[in-house]
């Protein structure tokens, strides 16, 4: 059977992303605050990835995420409304004029005695940060199949905070997997290979810089409730 391509001619998927972390605004001066449309954006466009590896076996990861985003109803997300956090929008639709970058949303949140949204986020950091670290091993180490690295993964990142009845299901995603070759043929034709590692690359660097301004400030007595 053809491997069905998520990229287009010339390029690689991720040329298709409505908005790469890369274009994410993050003010250095404002204690890194980090743009809260912008980073939803980003978000929303790393889920597909999970399209591209099945969404059938990663619903239960891409859910994790989405649902914490809470996408516009027009759009495809499987499932969605399992997921029992808050949405992060939510809060930003409801109050956006404290909501203009996520350290403003939380912490004005937590100001008027709720939680749900920071809550939502911080599970969405989570997730992020497990898409995160499995992309970077796996890119990392060359001839590694998919469900190494995101087993390697889960084990530093989801796998702490997910309960017994949880565990299964994400192992089972793990297991489901499509094999290394398949993955990254969708991603870029063959010959756009070193075009793919170094964008990859790119997108993962600005990803990893963000998750880890959102843990250190999730992290904060501030940022509790």
């Amino acid at each position: 059977m053809a491997t069905s391509k998520a990229y287009p001619t010339g390029g690689t998927y991720f040329d298709t992303m409505k908005r790469n972390f890369k274009n994410v605004p993050v003010d250095a001066s404002k204690d890194n605050a980090i743009e809260t449309s912008a980073f939803l954006e980003a978000a929303e466009s790393l889920t597909g990835l999970f399209d591209v590896m099945g969404s059938v076996a990663f619903a239960p990861v891409k859910n994790d995420m989405v649902g914490n985003v809470k996408v516009p109803i027009t759009t495809s997300w499987s499932l969605a409304a399992v997921c029992q956090a808050r949405k992060v929008r939510d809060r930003q639709l409801a109050a956006p004029d404290q909501s203009e970058t996520l350290q403003a949303l939380c912490l004005n949140e937590l100001k008027a005695k709720k939680h749900t949204a920071t809550e939502g986020l911080l599970w969405l950091v989570r997730g992020l940060d497990f898409t995160a670290q499995s992309l970077r091993h796996n890119l990392s180490h060359p001839t590694e199949e998919l469900s190494t690295s995101f087993r390697h993964a889960y084990q530093n990142t989801l796998k702490p905070h997910h309960s017994f009845l949880v565990k299964p299901i994400f192992s089972a995603a793990m297991s489901a997997t499509p094999y290394r070759k398949d993955f990254y043929a969708k991603l870029a034709a063959e010959d756009n290979k070193e075009m793919l590692v170094r964008e990859m690359g790119e997108w993962l660097e600005a990803l990893e810089r963000q998750v880890g301004e959102l843990k250190e400030f999730l992290g904060r007595k501030e940022a509790k409730w």
